[in-house]
């Protein structure tokens, strides 16, 4: 009876551990900032993990969307209510994946890996008149741009179809 219980003890500790690594497309937030983070910094920096702290607060200032949710999980906002930036910054020193990371934090924080990119838009193909305000109004703020003096649909519409050859391309896309 022993014998049964601690091999059945061995068959669900072997059976859970791959339930924490990530599957494909789970926490393409976190993936993807770490990856970008972790290409602009130099390898002075990539050896101190008070150095890539102070480099991830730096990172995070200039965040956006999603980034800068996560960054505000990681603590790399000023405004951040926790900070677990030891947790990135300490596997980073051991060039850790990205991947690997994000498993760590998930441990820690569950709604790093909650964050998803929203969809791409092709602005090339979609016709804008079927998009909302809301969604219109996104564009334009993806774009840092302003709609003065616009009220209607029509208006935004305007002012999008004015900018869009400065901001796409032929292969450009923005993200709605």
């Amino acid at each position: 009876m022993g014998q049964l219980t601690l091999l059945s003890v061995f068959l669900l500790l072997g059976l859970s551990l791959p339930a924490f690594a990530l599957k494909e497309g789970e926490c393409e937030v976190c993936v993807k900032t770490i990856d970008r983070f972790s290409d602009t910094l130099t390898e002075d920096v990539r050896k101190d993990s008070k150095k890539i702290e102070s480099e991830f607060k730096k990172f995070c200032k200039n965040s956006k969307g999603k980034e800068n949710r996560l960054c505000y999980y990681l603590g790399g906002l000023e405004d951040s209510a926790t900070g677990i930036l030891v947790e990135l910054s300490k596997p980073l020193t051991y060039s850790l994946p990205s991947d690997k990371i994000c498993e760590r934090l998930r441990k820690k924080d569950a709604q790093v890996c909650d964050l998803r990119f929203e969809k791409q838009i092709d602005l090339d193909k979609v016709d804008l008149k079927k998009l909302k305000v809301r969604d219109l109004k996104k564009i334009l703020n993806d774009w840092d741009e302003n709609c003065d003096g616009c009220i209607e649909k029509t208006d935004y519409i305007k002012r999008i179809e004015e900018l869009k050859p400065k901001y796409t391309s032929s292969t450009k896309k923005t993200e709605l």
